[in-house]
């Protein structure tokens, strides 16, 4: 390797990696603070936070790789052009496009590996954040008793104090109401207590709430009949309840669940499916024409009237036939043919919606096939836009480069946002709709590498008045 190429490659190493673990960042506090609610207040281990931003991190890489290749590649190129290290090379008689090369050869080996990633590695990501996600969701809070506050979150008491405290790590309660619920039997059961404290079992398994000096009021009933008995009154110095902890503590639901979300498969399982959806939606689309075309025939003639049957000449008039009929048949019919165009209308919009729902989970399918493919081919795209765009403007550092490269990243996320909903919704073909960013900034590119490797402007003003002067002098001259 040329000691040229190793100095791009060092020059492009470093901020790449930086501004890489930058963009996974604050993609990862934006998830962070959409599901911020869903987190807080669960008592989640520490391990359980990592383990799923970790995941969440992983599924992230495909987004974040494209604009830190932008961001890096406009950097390296801006701190070479602004230390005059591009015209040292030119000077030296190396060509921008010789200058391009090593670093074209690296985005195009990263938008490879995006591929892969995407393929291989992206599904065991979304597989183990989604399904993560979805038990930290159904997770209870925690047991948070507030003073002066009801708190229903356990399942069989409602719970209120009017003080609490925590004495030598103990959480002492003051006043304690509780409605007991245990039995359905509403709110025929409260317990009054002066005071009561809140701790763990030596196995850890359940929560004890020690009651002192209190009063048990239950109304009685009987299920059967609901006949009612007087009121009980029992007095106790100490009692104590013991809740299980298991519904406060995480439960893992089985992953086979989540597997055959079309975001968990890579690309030839996602082949597979698509093709099975289609044989499918085409069985259940011929089904449900024939049983349409059979729902006419509903009479058969049982036995012939006559002895003998006369030759029919030729295919008999309905106009004839239906004049023929008796006031009661003709009024009979009309009811019929009326129920069987409201049956075969009812029919026909649900086949329409089972079809339209097909073809919305078919064009998922399609969606996620060339997502992996167009996050992939952004890596370079984005890199033949920074590159030339910073060879052009001249500016290192975070400055000038970061602007840019938001701005361009910003236009490439929303057309690809746009189109994959177009797409989803069936508005424009799949392959537009996900290839849409790179339709539009693919001409982009080319246009910059063009004028960065013919060290021309980006926009002459002055070219572009003369151009206009000379407009302007043809039409007077007219």
């Amino acid at each position: 390797m040329k000691t040229s190429s190793k100095f791009l490659l060092k020059s492009f190493a470093s901020p790449f990696v930086a501004t890489f673990f930058i963009c996974v960042f604050i993609l990862l506090m934006q998830f962070v603070w959409k599901h911020i609610d869903d987190m807080v207040g669960k008592g989640l281990e520490w391990s359980v936070i990592a383990q799923l931003l970790l995941y969440v991190a992983a599924s992230l890489v495909p987004m974040a790789l494209p604009l830190a290749i932008l961001l890096s590649s406009l950097m390296t190129f801006g701190n070479l052009g602004e230390n005059y290290e591009l015209v040292a090379f030119k000077s030296a008689g190396v060509s921008l496009k010789r200058i391009l090369r090593p670093l074209a050869i690296v985005a195009i080996l990263l938008s490879v590996v995006a591929f892969l990633f995407s393929n291989y590695w992206l599904p065991v990501a979304n597989l183990k954040s989604k399904s993560l996600l979805y038990d930290v969701k159904e997770q209870k809070p925690t047991m948070d008793i507030k003073p002066g506050i009801f708190s229903s979150e356990l399942d069989d008491f409602t719970i209120r104090v009017r003080d609490k405290k925590v004495i030598n790590e103990v959480e002492r309660l003051y006043d304690v109401m509780i409605y007991d619920h245990r039995g359905g039997k509403g709110n025929r059961s409260v317990i009054i207590a002066e005071e009561g404290i809140l701790t763990l079992s030596p196995d850890k398994r359940f929560i004890e709430l020690r009651l002192f000096n209190g009063v048990n009021y239950d109304e009685g009933t009987e299920n059967s009949n609901q006949k009612k008995y007087p009121l009980s009154t029992t007095k106790f110095k100490e009692d104590l309840f013991r809740i299980d902890r298991s519904e406060f503590t995480l439960n893992r639901t089985d992953e086979d669940l989540f597997k055959n979300n079309y975001k968990m498969l890579n690309i030839s399982q996602l082949s597979r499916n698509i093709d099975t959806l289609e044989i499918i939606k085409a069985e259940h689309l011929k089904n449900y024409k024939e049983g349409l075309k059979l729902s006419y025939f509903l009479y058969s003639l049982t036995e012939i009237q006559s002895d003998h049957v006369n030759e029919v000449s030729g295919p008999v008039s309905f106009d004839d036939f239906f004049d023929k009929m008796s006031m009661v048949q003709k009024q009979q019919s009309l009811i019929t043919a009326a129920n069987l165009s409201r049956n075969s209308k009812s029919r026909v919009e649900s086949m329409v919606n089972d079809i339209k729902d097909r073809d919305r989970y078919i064009r998922n399918h399609e969606i996620e096939w060339h997502k992996k493919l167009s996050l992939s081919f952004a890596c370079f795209l984005l890199f033949l836009i920074g590159a030339p765009l910073g060879a052009i403007i001249r500016k290192g550092g975070l400055g000038m480069p970061l602007v840019v490269s938001v701005l361009f990243f910003l236009i490439f996320h929303i057309l690809s946002i746009t189109g994959e909903k177009m797409a989803a919704e069936g508005a424009i073909p799949v392959f537009k709709g996900m290839w849409l960013s790179t339709m539009v900034l693919l001409p982009v590119g080319i246009f910059f590498t063009l004028k960065a490797t013919s060290d021309s402007a980006l926009f002459n003003i002055d070219a572009q008045k003369s151009k206009l002067m000379r407009l302007f002098s043809k039409k007077d001259k007219k």
